[in-house]
């Protein structure tokens, strides 16, 4: 991983459904992700075994369901999901940004990035 991330350095990866990202960085306890979602795209409600998440709305606005609870957050506001939490967004907008925080890092993102599209649009 590079010690500094630039931007306009590094495209957005098509990870389809109205998806792209960009990885930021990582450590071995640390990933951060940005996730761009066409209007309308939708992180499918999922959880996760092993990692902690924490998406902050960067832009735009998502309809958000968190366990059994439904929120509309707009930039600035984030939900927490820790590991095993049920959690799914739908951007109500078009160029909506989440930067997604995992803890540990992904592995499946950066061993196999083709067979994690299906965990990245989560």
């Amino acid at each position: 991983m590079i010690d500094f991330f630039k931007a306009d350095q590094h495209p957005y990866e098509d990870i389809g459904g109205g998806l792209s990202r960009k990885m930021v960085g990582h450590t071995n306890e640390l990933m951060v992700v940005y996730v761009q979602f066409a209007k309308d795209a939708i992180g499918e409600v999922h959880h996760h075994e092993d990692h902690d998440q924490i998406a902050y709305v960067l832009k735009g606005s998502f309809k958000v369901q968190l366990a059994d609870t439904m929120e509309y957050l707009k930039t600035g506001d984030a939900f927490v999901a820790p590991k095993r939490v049920s959690h799914g967004v739908v951007s109500l907008e078009e160029g909506s940004v989440l930067l997604d925080i995992f803890s540990p890092r992904r592995m499946d993102f950066l061993i196999n990035p083709q067979a994690s599209q299906k965990q990245a649009k989560r």
